[in-house]
Parts: structure tokens; sequence; C-alpha cells
């Protein structure tokens, strides 16, 4: 493709994995941020890991807000292609669920229309597998594929969730509307996998927050993992092979419970202190009154879900990176970048 690929939220952790592997396979890149004294910060963070300088010819930047009309259409003029990866991913889920759905409903709009302006026909999103697994069920064990969707208005439901849902729900009716669009998701399940830099951004609390070893005991909540590269492959992947068009596709190598989780991080730093002891439900609900973040994972406690990968490593051409690699990827990045 000789025309540029616009990204939006080139700043985030998947997206900076996302410009680094286009940038590898010689693509010009275009990408927007919310301020622009963060897009010296990304060029430096790849030139780094490239090797070599990375200069506004290949990637150059412009400053968009998700919740502002101002600027889409202009910044993504003589682009050939869009990723929106834009969408606000909270280290705590707020009281007031519009505090997200609103700017991912309302960017996903503003990205899709500015594309279609600009004369942009190919475009890849990232969602998320919380709009395929949120509903609420009484199974300690599910098993989902791309074909299933979250309700938004389940009880309980994360604000996250529900935004992710609603958003990727709103990208697919203007691709229906406008079948020139030829629209791809990429729905990543729980992203570990190393870091660029040290802005880790809220993909790797959960590792860096067991690795602190400030927490008493082990909840009973399990993930569905990813690594980062993978992600940022199938992006690429999804990009590169028009027959993804019209599709979602799970990113997501295997299941991990926490105390899995913790087991890998203390074998890999056998001196650093770790909790030992599993988490009533009852105790975690507890602490998860004051304690934010754990209320993420209280609608998961105990629960096992399991998503079919079989589109996603069919597009690869290869098995995901195994879970516990991505674990033991993303604390060693974390040690290396002085995070812990």
């Amino acid at each position: 493709m000789s025309d540029p690929v616009f990204v939006t939220g080139a700043s985030g952790f998947i997206a900076r994995h996302v410009l680094l592997d286009l940038l590898r396979r010689g693509y010009r890149l275009r990408g927007s941020v919310r301020s622009l004294d963060r897009a010296e910060h990304v060029r430096a963070s790849l030139s780094r890991h490239l090797g070599e300088e990375v200069g506004a010819d290949r990637l150059d930047f412009r400053q968009l807000d998700l919740g502002s009309d101002a600027g889409w259409t202009q910044a993504m003029e003589g682009c050939g292609a869009l990723i929106h990866m834009a969408s606000p991913v909270p280290l705590a889920q707020p009281e007031d669920a519009e505090e997200l759905i609103r700017p991912a409903r309302e960017g996903t709009l503003r990205a899709l229309n500015a594309a279609r302006s600009s004369g942009i026909r190919r475009v890849v999103l990232t969602s998320s597998v919380a709009a395929i697994s949120g509903n609420a069920t009484k199974a300690r064990e599910i098993h989902l594929d791309e074909g299933d969707w979250t309700d938004p208005a389940t009880p309980g439901l994360t604000p996250y969730a529900r935004s992710k849902t609603i958003a990727e729900r709103a990208a697919w009716e203007v691709a229906e509307a406008h079948p020139e669009l030829r629209l791809t998701t990429i729905n990543p399940s729980f992203v570990f996998g190393p870091a660029l830099d040290e802005d880790t951004g809220a993909s790797l609390e959960v590792v860096e927050r067991m690795m602190r070893g400030g927490d008493p005991a082990i909840p009973r909540v399990s993930f569905f993992v990813v690594d980062v590269r993978d992600v940022a492959a199938l992006h690429v992947a999804a990009l590169e092979d028009d027959r993804t068009v019209g599709q979602r596709i799970i990113a997501g190598s295997g299941q991990m419970w926490l105390r899995d989780i913790v087991a890998v991080l203390q074998a890999a730093y056998p001196h650093r202190r770790f909790p030992r002891w599993p988490a009533p439900d009852w105790l975690v609900r507890l602490l998860a009154l004051k304690d934010r973040p754990l209320r993420f994972i209280v609608p998961q406690l105990g629960r096992k879900t399991l998503f079919d990968t079989g589109r996603g490593r069919a597009l690869l051409g290869r098995d995901f990176i195994p879970p516990e690699d991505a674990v033991r990827a993303a604390a060693a990045s974390l040690v290396e970048h002085g995070r812990i």
C-alpha cells in the first residue's frame, strides 16, 4: 500500500506494537494522539526498537479528540486505510458508564465517517472479547466464538464491556449502511506481553499488582490471555487479507487462573514477595467496595470463559504465543522499564 495507514490512538500499548509491525513491513503511517506532546515519545520508542530513526516521512502525527469533530476528515486525507484503536481503557471502572460509552461510540463514529469522507475504504477496528462475553450466566464454564455478542443491557455489566459492545455495534451499523466501507474487527482477550517502554497503560496492571506483593491473597478469577505481539500481528494480517472483510476475529491464546499467573511470576522471580493464599469470594466482594480496580473482576469470580480462536490462528498461520510466555514477557518489561 503506497498511501499511509492511519492509526488512531497511536500512543496506546497495543497501538505502538501495531505501528512497530507496520514500520517493519515498510508502511508509511499517520497516527492520531490526544496531545502532540506524546508524538515524539512514541517516535523515540519505536526508533529504539527498530534500531534506526523513524522520521516524519515514515510516521507523522495529528492531534485529534474522540469527543470533538474537529480535524478528523482532514487528518485522514490521502490515507489508504484506517486502523481505529483509540478508545478509553480505564485503570478503574467509572461510576458513570457514560464516561466510557460516549467517547468510545462517538469516537468510533467520527473515525469511520471521516474515513468515508476522505476516501478510505478499508478499516480494521480494535474491539474486545468484552463485546462477546459479557452476558449474565450462572454457568461456571462457558464457550464462545465470534458469533456471540454481549447484551449491553445485562445487569451488572462493567462500563468497559458496555462501551466496547456499543462502539463495535455502531461500527458494524455504519459498515452495513455503507457497504463500500470494508470492515474487520479484532477482539482481543486480556492482553499481556512486553511493553515497548515505561508507558504500559492499564494492560499490564494485573501483573504489576501481583509483583508488587501488596495483596494478601489471590482472588478466584481467570483470564483468557493473549500476547500483545499476536494482537498486533492480527491487525496487520487482517489489513492485508481482504478475506477478513466482514469478520470479527478473536485474539486469544489460552485461559489462566490468577493463581496460575502468580505461579509463573513466582518461578521467574523467586526472591519477590507474592500473595500465596486463595481469597474467599466474599472477601473480594467486600474489598471491592473500596478498591475500585477489584470491581472489574467481581462478576468473574469462579467463572471460566473459553473462546474459539481458530479463526485467528488460521489468519496468523501459526499458534498464538503461549499465555505463560505472555505473562513472563510482561513481567520482564515491567522490570526493564523500572515500573516495579
